[in-house]
């Protein structure tokens, strides 16, 4: 089958050892998130604080989530692996990005009882024929062995799409936008969430489906997305 359908680099094209890898050069270039960083937001800090060291951000401006973690930054390789599982139906990358996401978020993964996946509108779902998040939350589950909740929440409310709104922009637009169905609510209570998605830009999306969540009875909410953006300063910090 791969002479036919060889498997390719996800950052650069050319021909790899086995499906789903990158090459060499590319893998050099991917900047993964490391330790220190902040313990409730995961962004990284420049020198290392101590173990459980809060962000002032997030003193001041508490999330409804736990805790947030992410594999890689959003740049480069990292991007494009991104784009070819979102718009280029490359489902074969999902094992290797779950891998990078199983190591990245190893105590929320240990923490966790049930795993949801951030979900599409209905409309946006039949476009894309499949939900990017939900690929990588059962490749999730399979990897870890924690059980896969494939339809806890609903996206009742279709919304802009996110790319190039600012932060009050992005929040409005998704305001609301999540829910719990009555009949998968008995299936969160008292429940500790691995919220999956693949980016975690401004974190709007993710706080508006923790309120859901949390709405409908879930005790614990954490996030795990394989990338996140960078702001301006740790840009600077890692290049």
């Amino acid at each position: 089958m791969d002479f036919v359908y060889p498997p390719l680099c996800a950052g650069c094209g050319t021909m790899t050892g086995q499906p789903g890898a990158l090459c060499a050069a590319c893998w050099e270039t991917v900047r993964f998130i490391e330790r220190p960083y902040c313990d409730i937001t995961g962004m990284p800090f420049s020198h290392d604080r101590g173990e459980g060291m809060v962000s002032p951000e997030a003193i001041a401006n508490p999330p409804l989530y736990h805790r947030a973690r992410a594999a890689v930054f959003h740049d480069g390789v990292a991007r494009k692996i991104v784009h070819g599982l979102k718009y280029a139906d490359r489902s074969d990358l999902c094992a290797m990005m779950a891998g990078w996401m199983a190591r990245a978020g190893r105590d929320v993964i240990d923490d966790s009882d049930v795993i949801v996946s951030v979900p599409l509108h209905r409309f946006r779902l039949v476009a894309r024929r499949y939900n990017q998040s939900a690929e990588l939350a059962r490749a999730l589950s399979r990897l870890t062995g924690k059980p896969f909740l494939a339809g806890a929440m609903r996206r009742h409310r279709a919304t802009r799409q996110q790319v190039g709104l600012g932060l009050r922009a992005r929040q409005d637009n998704v305001r609301g936008a999540f829910s719990v169905p009555p009949v998968q609510a008995p299936r969160l209570l008292g429940m500790k969430v691995l919220l999956v998605d693949d980016v975690f830009t401004t974190g709007s999306t993710v706080e508006a489906a923790t309120r859901a969540l949390l709405r409908s009875g879930a005790r614990q909410v954490d996030v795990l997305t394989f990338a996140r953006v960078a702001s301006q300063g740790d840009e600077t910090l890692y290049a």
